[in-house]
């Protein structure tokens, strides 16, 4: 595919797309019906069906039954982590394998034409984006995300919270499931927000920030506060009237959407003339300006509404340029 058709490179080899980041179109005023209907097969295809769909085999083929998970042991915590493990290897690594190790598709599309692997640097484990990013991902992040999963499979089976039936109400726990990724940027907007205040950015989040052009094993490589307390957005769902596969829906929005934002190609290329949307600019953004789209994709424009939003466009780089000023000449009359 000519990338240049959808964006344009800079002399560094840098690509952007055309347009801007904007707000799902149930924002706008006045409500235009066809451009909310023109959006809602992209918001459940093909991403958040995968994550449903990842959440049904749990169900159905990996977890223990319901009066296994009512005690805590650590046979079944231990299978769940094996499974989560090998999910992202195979999930993650195909985008790994595909786009950064074989490069099919070079650097088309690609937000910064540097690949991490030809970068050596000493903020990373042995020298090495790649190495360190799996190793925090499997042996600190998804060990974490198992510890969320076993406590609110265990409160669910114990009776702790309410469990709603799908026959007894489906049309509730359906909608629950449309709002789950609506769910996820509010949460995530807010502990992102909290972990970029100074002592706890340097203490949490600079680990994750240290993959200033991110790549698919980027994604989950965190400190442990921020590993916990970025799949503890599936702790919601003890406090509102849930159901566990709609948990299960949440906490994968969460483990295996992260990829998303971190793919570092704006479109995945399926075959010569089609491609896939990453939904991934917003995010790689805040990589790259670190103080920018706290949030996701817009479903909630919480950056907009506080003014942290970076658009793609000159404009944005403009007000951006003009929040740090502000913020620059703050710090120095306190000085």
């Amino acid at each position: 595919m000519d990338d240049l058709k959808y964006g344009v490179r800079d002399k560094r080899g840098d690509w952007k797309p055309n347009g801007r980041i904007e707000a799902v179109p149930f924002w706008s005023w006045p409500p235009r019906l066809p451009k909310i209907l023109a959006w809602l097969p992209g918001y459940i295809w093909p991403w958040n069906a995968f994550h449903m769909a990842t959440a049904l085999i749990y169900w159905f083929y990996v977890l223990p039954s319901v009066e296994t998970m009512k005690t805590i042991s650590w046979g079944w915590a231990l299978w769940l982590y094996a499974v989560n493990a090998a999910a992202i290897l195979v999930f993650y690594g195909i985008f790994e394998l595909r786009y950064y190790i074989r490069r099919a598709q070079a650097t088309r599309f690609k937000y910064n034409h540097k690949f991490p692997g030809d970068a050596p640097s000493d903020v990373f484990w042995f020298q090495s984006q790649n190495l360190d990013n799996f190793l925090r991902s499997f042996f600190i992040t998804i060990p974490l995300w198992t510890v969320v999963e076993v406590i609110f499979l265990w409160c669910f089976a114990k009776g702790y919270v309410p469990w709603v039936g799908w026959q007894d109400h489906p049309v509730y726990l359906a909608a629950l499931v449309l709002i789950a990724p609506a769910i996820h940027e509010v949460h995530f907007f807010f502990i992102h927000r909290l972990i970029h205040w100074g002592p706890l950015y340097r203490w949490i989040h600079s680990v994750h920030h240290n993959s200033i052009n991110p790549s698919p094993w980027s994604s989950l490589s965190m400190h442990p506060v921020e590993g916990f307390l970025y799949h503890a957005v599936a702790f919601w769902h003890l406090i509102i009237p849930s159901n566990p596969i709609v948990a299960l829906f949440q906490l994968h929005v969460a483990g295996f959407g992260a990829v998303n934002g971190h793919l570092g190609f704006d479109k995945l290329e399926v075959t010569e003339d089609k491609a896939v949307d990453s939904h991934a600019y917003a995010h790689y953004l805040h990589h790259k300006y670190f103080e920018v789209n706290y949030g996701g994709d817009g479903l909630i424009p919480l950056d907009k509404w506080f003014g942290t939003l970076h658009d793609g466009t000159k404009e944005g780089d403009a007000l951006m340029d003009a929040r740090f000023q502000k913020k620059k000449e703050r710090m120095n009359a306190r000085a």
